[in-house]
C-alpha cells in the first residue's frame, strides 16, 4: 500500500435509472447502450487519467498529480471535455443505428447525458489482486459529490479544491454549496460543459 496525491474523475451517465425498464429486450438493449457509450469514454481517455473501475453507470478515473496539482488539473478537464465529446459521438452513432427499433430503451437514447465530478487529495493505493483500490476520505468525498440536489442533467461539478488549482477564469461557472452526510457544508463550483475549452485550453 502507498499514499498518492491524485485527481479523481467521476464521469456518471445522467438518465440512467428512468432509461432501465422491466422489460426484458429494452433492459437488453439499454445495457448494451451504456455499455458503448462507457467504452467510447474509456477508448478516449489518456495517459496519465485512467480508468480505476466501472460502477455500474459511472466509471471511476484517476491520475496521480504528484508536485504541480494544477497542471494535473488542466490535464484532468482537458480530458473530461475528450468523454464529454466521446459520449455525444458514441451517442448520435448508437442513435442512428437503433433508429429502427422500436423498444423503449432504443427510443430514448437522446434523453441520456453526462455529468462529472472532479477533485483531488490524497489517496491510499492498495492492490487486491489483481484489481488496484482507491481508498481513503478524498476517494469518498468525490463519490458523495454524485448525490447533490442540482436540478441540471450536464455538467461538471468541481470540489472546492478542485476549483483551486484549476485557476478558474472569471464567470466560468458558478458557486453551489451543499451539505453531504459526514461531511458537512461543501463548496463547490458548477461549470456548464461549454466552459470547459476555456478552461482546459
Amino acid at each position: 500500500m502507498r499514499l498518492a496525491h491524485a485527481v479523481l474523475v467521476l464521469a456518471d451517465i445522467s438518465g440512467y435509472t428512468s432509461f432501465i425498464t422491466n422489460r426484458e429486450t429494452s433492459l437488453l438493449h439499454a445495457e448494451q447502450i451504456i455499455t458503448a457509450l462507457l467504452e467510447a469514454m474509456i477508448d478516449r481517455t489518456e495517459h496519465p487519467l485512467t480508468l480505476n473501475k466501472l460502477e455500474g453507470d459511472a466509471a471511476f478515473f484517476w491520475a496521480e498529480s504528484g508536485d504541480d496539482r494544477n497542471a494535473a488539473m488542466r490535464d484532468a478537464l482537458m480530458q473530461v471535455q475528450a468523454l464529454f465529446a466521446a459520449f455525444d459521438q458514441k451517442l448520435a452513432q448508437v442513435g442512428a443505428e437503433r433508429a429502427n427499433c422500436t423498444c423503449e430503451a432504443c427510443a430514448n437514447i437522446a434523453g441520456l447525458r453526462i455529468k462529472a465530478f472532479v477533485h483531488c487529495g490524497e489517496v491510499a493505493v492498495k492492490q487486491v489482486r489483481q484489481f488496484e483500490e482507491l481508498a481513503g476520505e478524498d476517494v469518498i468525498l468525490v463519490h458523495r459529490l454524485m448525490k447533490n440536489h442540482l436540478a441540471e442533467r450536464e455538467y461538471v461539478l468541481l470540489s472546492e479544491v478542485a476549483a483551486a488549482a484549476c485557476a478558474l477564469p472569471e464567470g466560468a461557472g458558478r458557486a453551489h454549496a451543499e451539505e453531504f452526510e459526514g461531511l458537512g457544508e461543501l463548496r463547490l463550483t458548477v461549470l456548464p460543459r461549454d466552459a470547459l475549452a476555456r478552461i482546459a485550453g
